[in-house]
């Protein structure tokens, strides 16, 4: 524990001042009632006790002790004391991998696809709590960290803010980039399959991915084989399906894409990490996601200013030395 202002823990000079006067005033009271009592003037105290009795004897020196105690524990508080104290906090990463392929242009969920997505992480973002890191990462044709994992609640809007619909779609991409994100250092895998079997990127069990993406992948990796290695670091994928499995026909570039939601592959991959699959019928569907995170729960340790504890705390000797003090003589003083 240490002190703000230490000078005012001088103030502590004065208690043994103050117990040294007690005891003399009740060396002096001692002494007077012995010549009153050799005068006859008042009644013998059996055994020494005092009169009403052993019960409020006995309580004769705890009224003024409490109040000294009070005393004590209100000059500490001027010092302004801190203390190390031990705070629990949800803490970790979230990394919003967003799919920015072409068909995330479909417009079978208003208006797009694309800006639904990106609606419903604006109120995911504006959820979470300030020691949860977000970032953002958008796969096409490739994956791209757009914004690294920040506490920053601006940066992480205006990254998301930025992203537009093109290329292919690259789903084990947006996941290995949301991995080195994560990780802090590149996390390579190879199109070969079992590339990625033996890669150890180390365990990240506060973090979590949340993929916004219609599943239609369409080039390596193997998003199956990128989820088998976020379960093994430990981190959940958690994967919204965006757009409808009836789909829809987008025009692109003079041609007539069909596209479709693909469940099937997104919930394979949450169920291989343990996260979970939920079906986007509209952005206000998402919300479901927002409790079902499960980041970890840590102790951080800060210093902080427990001054009011100790005023509380000689609030209460205080309170109970008055109690005390009725109850013996029916008086607070």
């Amino acid at each position: 524990m240490s002190f703000a202002w230490p000078w005012m823990l001088l103030g502590l000079l004065a208690v043994p001042a103050l117990v040294a006067a007690y005891r003399r005033q009740q060396r002096m009271r001692q002494r007077r009632r012995v010549e009153l009592e050799a005068l006859g003037l008042v009644p013998l105290a059996g055994h020494g006790s005092a009169p009403g009795g052993p019960g409020r004897s006995r309580l004769q020196h705890l009224a003024p002790a409490l109040v000294l105690a009070a005393l004590t524990v209100l000059i500490v508080s001027l010092a302004r004391p801190t203390a190390t104290v031990a705070e629990p906090r949800r803490e970790g990463t979230v990394m919003l991998a967003f799919d920015v392929s072409t068909s995330m242009a479909a417009t079978d969920m208003a208006p797009t696809r694309l800006d639904a997505a990106k609606a419903a992480a604006r109120t995911f973002v504006a959820r979470q709590p300030s020691s949860i890191r977000i970032g953002v990462v958008a796969f096409g044709d490739s994956a791209v960290v757009s914004q690294q994992p920040t506490d920053d609640r601006v940066q992480v809007r205006a990254a998301i803010d930025r992203l537009t619909p093109q290329g292919g779609t690259a789903v084990g991409r947006g996941i290995v980039s949301s991995l080195s994100a994560i990780a802090g250092k590149p996390v390579e895998i190879g199109a070969e399959p079992g590339a990625g079997d033996d890669a150890d990127i180390g365990y990240y069990s506060s973090a979590a991915i949340v993929l916004l993406s219609d599943g239609e992948n369409t080039t390596d990796p193997d998003p199956q084989e990128v989820a088998d290695l976020a379960s093994a670091a430990g981190v959940k994928v958690y994967a919204i399906g965006i757009g409808s499995t009836r789909g829809t026909v987008l025009e692109v570039d003079g041609f007539q894409v069909s596209t479709a939601l693909d469940e099937a592959s997104l919930k394979r991959i949450a169920a291989t990490t343990g996260g979970a699959y939920y079906a986007a019928a509209d952005a206000a569907s998402l919300a479901k996601v927002y409790g079902s995170i499960d980041l970890a729960w840590t102790a951080r340790t800060r210093e902080r200013e427990v001054t009011s504890w100790f005023a509380a705390a000689a609030a209460v000797l205080l309170l109970l030395g008055a109690a005390v003090s009725v109850l013996r003589s029916g008086r607070v003083v």
